[in-house]
């Protein structure tokens, strides 16, 4: 089963908490510091809080797949539509070990294929390239999630 993941960023991550398990009737599947996710049963999303000075914007949008097969057939497709990705990574990220690639709207929203594989001691964040583009070659916003 895939969920869609919406990653948001908040100015108060307890309020945020505490408004979103009401909302969706689900505690978070995990705490840390500056950030908070939720597995959502009904309807099926994958919530990403992550706090900081500017709230109520997007972070970045993602599908959540049960295999890397997946995400390598997600990405095979993606770039056989001609879309430009950064290719298919094992990462550890935002408290998470995953395989994943990523894929920028035409306004530069951040979509992410993704499978969680395990959890990681640290949030570790990611600079999103598409493949083949050099270091310094653009410099955008660094995202993650799980």
């Amino acid at each position: 089963m895939s969920r869609l993941q919406l990653a948001l960023n908040v100015t108060n991550l307890e309020k945020a908490i505490d408004f979103y398990s009401r909302m969706f009737a689900t505690p978070p599947a995990k705490v840390k510091p500056g950030y908070a996710n939720f597995a959502i049963a009904d309807p099926p999303l994958k919530l990403v809080l992550f706090e900081g000075p500017e709230g109520a914007t997007i972070n970045h949008l993602g599908v959540e797949v049960e295999s890397g097969r997946e995400v390598r057939i997600a990405e095979d497709r993606l770039r056989a539509a001609g879309l430009e990705t950064t290719g298919v990574d094992d990462t550890e990220c935002c408290y998470a070990e995953k395989t994943e690639t990523w894929v920028k709207d035409p306004d530069g929203a951040d979509w992410e294929w993704y499978v969680r594989k395990g959890d990681a001691a640290r949030m570790t964040n990611i600079v999103l390239r598409p493949t083949g583009a050099a270091a310094g070659e653009e410099d955008p916003p660094a995202a993650c999630c799980t």
